[in-house]
């Protein structure tokens, strides 16, 4: 069983982003940048998998620049067989890249593609359903737990009310929860190994002919900030408060 992995480069979770000067985008120069956390359990439970002996082959493949090669050669460093990149200098959006996975989809022919569920950049939780509803597969949203049995993936996802499980005839696509699993720490000498390694890239513009945006981002701002609390002495005092400044009558 083959399977394929997308990865997203985004900035670090752990950096708090400011905003450019005139408000058009949020500032990343010069900011560090990591693979997205959700793609890094995707990756461990592809590997995972592997451990177990239910896949042969697991592929890494990332869109974007040249830049992108760091998050893959971390995925090759975790354990990842193959490592693709797709060359696109422009941000492309969820359906855009849908549309070039769906491309690289039909070169590997994997049995189960796995992304994260989110990228922490823009949040918008979408590649995947497009991905699965473009391909006419299966899909196992927000998975926070999967195994391969027989022809089958077996995927616990989280719904409002607890969580259901799946049974999703192969190929299909899941997107992973950050509860699907803790990924593994990579050493040094993993990373550098890594550094080694060759990544194939292919042409955006080879896959999808059209890869033009529908969404269009018109200013970033900084919510409004709080207002402070105020401290009280007594269950009377926050009383008087309540009737002050909410109108409320107790």
């Amino acid at each position: 069983m083959k399977i394929l992995v997308a990865i997203k480069r985004v900035v670090d979770y752990n950096i708090k982003v400011g905003i450019k000067a005139d408000g058009s985008n949020v500032d990343i120069d010069g900011v560090k940048m990591s693979a997205n956390p959700f793609d890094e359990n995707a990756i461990e439970q592809a590997i995972r998998l592997k451990e177990q002996g239910k896949a042969t082959e697991i592929v890494a493949v990332s869109i974007g620049s040249a830049a992108n090669q760091d998050v893959l050669r971390h995925a090759l460093a975790m354990g990842v067989d193959r490592a693709v990149l797709v060359e696109h200098e422009t941000e492309v959006q969820s359906l855009e890249v849908a549309k070039l996975l769906k491309g690289v989809v039909e070169q590997e022919q994997p049995d189960l593609i796995i992304l994260g569920k989110q990228a922490v950049d823009d949040d918008a939780g979408q590649a995947g359903q497009m991905l699965a509803a473009l391909l006419n597969y299966p899909q196992g949203t927000f998975a926070s737990a999967l195994d391969i049995e027989a022809n089958e993936a077996i995927v616990t996802r989280e719904v409002d009310g607890g969580t259901e499980t799946l049974a999703l005839q192969l190929p299909a696509v899941v997107t992973a929860d950050l509860r699907l699993n803790d990924p593994r720490f990579v050493k040094l000498p993993n990373l550098m190994q890594a550094r080694k390694k060759p990544i194939e890239t292919l042409v955006a513009a080879d896959l999808v002919s059209n890869l033009s945006t529908r969404l269009s981002l018109l200013q970033v701002a900084e919510p409004p900030a709080r207002k402070p609390g105020v401290k009280v002495d007594s269950v009377d005092a926050l009383l008087q408060q309540l009737r002050a400044k909410e109108g409320i009558e107790l």
